[in-house]
């Protein structure tokens, strides 16, 4: 399903999410605008949780802060028992002033830096995912006292379906310690030496949006390779075991992915079977899903501008956002599939494509889409623009970035409110003209 779970049509035909009419909304706000169901948000949440009160080890659900992160998702993570899982100092910071747990914090990353690693540990993060050797020395250098949780990122060598610019688990990647080398061997000997650190476990991840599981069960497999000659070499047992996220969802309806359940089946499937052969103990797992989570319950709401035919080559249709707010298309190739937000089942259909106001030919939201004749002043939504948006937008043109609303149960609350040209000026510095007095 691309839109969030609670959407429908008003009696007049309007789209509306959580109780909440876009067309509404859009008056109150602006656009663009950026709409979450929270109930989207958190049944899929309930999803990946539920399926862990039956793993005999535990474990835990840790949202991914960069598919989108905020105050106000922050706070939701807390109220539905959720830990989360940062890769910067500053999505740290944030996770740590609203409300998580920090022994309920994961942080990843290929490059931290020393004052990122400092601050993890002073605050008692549950574990620091080691990337490289150079962190492994900075985590080596701190005291004894400090005892730091990690778990060792490593690669299992499986590149599965995706698009080339978000797989990771394959041996060519900035990511992880490659098991098929032994680098990830000699990395975790020289944390077990590391007098200062607990090293729990290990990490994985293999890509994002990810629709075959298949690859799932060949990397756990592969993991489980590599725990049980580091029992046998090293005399290590892994205590934690994260098989990070990466499940994929429909962006358009030629897309059919597998619901949190099915992942997380085919997950603690695999471990137990994987592990149980190699005579490992079953290992707290650890989950990290943020697409799946937050893609879903986000709509981008946009209004129609200026338009432009070619005749016998296409037509534009403009929009008042893109790739300001939403780079993804130009980024990797991300399809989208538009719905109007006001019915028009009496204008003529076309083929457009929806364009965006920046200053770029490839400013591109939507190519080659079927809807309705557009007109300058209508409102369309683009489905499944929760995750990874707003997360990488940008000021670029001196735009400014979309007010942020969530919507449950006929409400709506605005989360982020819309930038300003002072917002933008703040982080300037203005030397005064110096003078010179003859």
């Amino acid at each position: 399903m691309l839109l969030p779970d609670t959407v429908g049509r008003s009696a007049v035909g309007h789209l509306v999410v959580g109780g909440c009419d876009l067309v509404d909304l859009a008056a109150r706000f602006g656009t663009p605008l950026y709409v979450y169901d929270e109930a989207t948000l958190r049944s899929r949440l309930r999803g990946y949780r539920a399926a862990l009160r039956s793993w005999p080890a535990g474990g835990d659900v840790l949202y991914s802060a960069k598919a989108y992160l905020s105050p106000a998702m922050v706070r939701l993570l807390v109220e539905e028992d959720c830990g989360i899982d940062v890769v910067s100092g500053g999505e740290l910071a944030v996770a740590l002033r609203f409300g998580i747990d920090a022994a309920r914090i994961g942080f990843p990353g290929n490059n931290k830096d020393e004052s990122e690693v400092r601050a993890a540990v002073d605050a008692g993060v549950g574990h620091l995912v080691v990337d490289s050797e150079h962190e492994l020395s900075m985590l080596a250098a701190l005291p004894e006292a400090s005892r730091a949780g990690v778990m060792l990122r490593v690669s299992p060598g499986i590149k599965p379906d995706t698009h080339d610019f978000i797989s990771t688990g394959q041996l060519d990647s900035k990511f992880g310690f490659s098991i098929e080398t032994g680098a990830a061997h000699d990395a975790l000997r020289a944390a077990l030496q590391a007098s200062g650190l607990d090293v729990r476990g290990v990490h994985m991840h293999i890509g994002s949006q990810i629709f075959d599981l298949g690859c799932y069960p060949a990397a756990v497999e592969m993991v489980a390779d590599f725990l049980a000659g580091a029992r046998d070499s090293l005399g290590f047992t892994a205590r934690e075991v994260s098989v990070g996220g990466g499940l994929g969802i429909a962006y358009t309806d030629d897309d059919d992915p597998p619901t949190p359940a099915q992942f997380m089946q085919i997950v603690t499937e695999s471990v137990r079977r994987s592990f149980e052969a190699r005579g490992l103990p079953l290992p707290a797992l650890m989950v990290e899903p943020g697409r799946s989570v937050a893609g879903p319950a986000g709509l981008a709401v946009y209004t129609v501008g200026a338009r432009k035919e070619i005749p016998g080559v296409r037509t534009y249709v403009s929009v008042d956002g893109g790739m300001g707010d939403n780079i993804r298309p130009k980024l990797y190739g991300a399809r989208y599939q538009p719905v109007m937000v006001v019915d028009a089942p009496d204008r003529p259909v076309e083929t457009v494509s929806l364009a965006g106001r920046y200053c770029e030919s490839t400013d591109i939201l939507v190519r080659a889409c079927t809807l309705p004749r557009l007109q300058p002043g209508d409102l369309v939504a683009l489905p499944a623009a929760g995750a990874y948006s707003l997360a990488m937008a940008s000021n670029y043109n001196v735009n400014f970035r979309p007010a942020v609303v969530f919507v449950a149960a006929g409400a709506a609350r605005l989360v982020r409110r819309r930038e300003t040209l002072d917002d933008l000026l703040r982080c300037e510095v203005l030397e005064e003209a110096v003078v010179e007095t003859p």
